[in-house]
């Protein structure tokens, strides 16, 4: 999960002040389990069940933060796949890596400058990131994920939806910033598509979550 500042250290802009919070891993994991009231491990267990991530599979996690749903892939990959994250915040991949199964490989990289090789990927997952990239950027970072991603592997990207709930939407709001306000549906409904994506499924998680699943072509 990528929350809050990551792209902060390479815009340098210095982001609302709930945002700055984040930089702290600790913080960060206190802020998810109360923006999900409770549910985070449900709903990234949930997440790993849509990825379509199998034994054996190679995972990457773009924007991992500080690895939690990397260690739950990594738990479905089993000791004959592996799972890669990566984050640009040092301090996030610090505990990452702290908390690292045997499969499981940590990196500090920019989500629209990866350095891994082409289509050396099974499924490529980000979560709670891209609404943090300048939109300048954001393209690059699909197009990036497209391009290490195989010939018919599986692409998840999940994003916060707006709150129906005025309180939560406040809670959000004073946690995470102005960040979380826009339509993330419109946003991927675009990116992934142009991208060169095909998508396959669009839906929504309790707890304000939107996903799309969608392949990269075979041909």
């Amino acid at each position: 999960m990528g929350l809050a500042t990551r792209h902060d250290h390479t815009t340098g802009h210095t982001g609302h002040a709930g945002e700055r919070l984040f930089h702290h891993p600790l913080v960060f994991e206190l802020a998810a389990e109360t923006l999900f009231a409770g549910r985070r491990r449900e709903m990234y267990l949930r997440l790993a069940a849509l990825s379509g991530v199998r034994p054996g599979r190679r995972v990457l996690d773009v924007g991992c933060g500080t690895g939690y749903l990397s260690r739950i892939l990594a738990a479905v990959a089993g000791p004959e796949g592996h799972v890669t994250g990566v984050d640009p915040s040092p301090d996030m991949i610090g505990r990452a890596r702290r908390q690292a199964p045997a499969n499981c490989t940590y990196l500090v990289g920019e989500g629209q400058s990866l350095e891994l090789p082409d289509e050396s990927f099974d499924v490529v997952v980000s979560s709670l990131t891209l609404h943090h990239v300048p939109q300048e950027h954001r393209a690059a970072v699909m197009a990036e994920m497209f391009r290490v991603l195989r010939p018919g592997g599986r692409l998840l990207v999940a994003e916060f939806r707006p709150p129906a709930n005025p309180l939560l939407a406040r809670l959000v709001n004073l946690l995470a910033g102005p960040a979380l306000r826009e339509d993330t549906r419109r946003m991927l409904a675009e990116l992934v598509p142009q991208a060169g994506f095909r998508v396959e499924e669009t839906g929504e998680l309790p707890v304000a979550l939107h996903y799309v699943r969608a392949t990269r072509p075979a041909v």
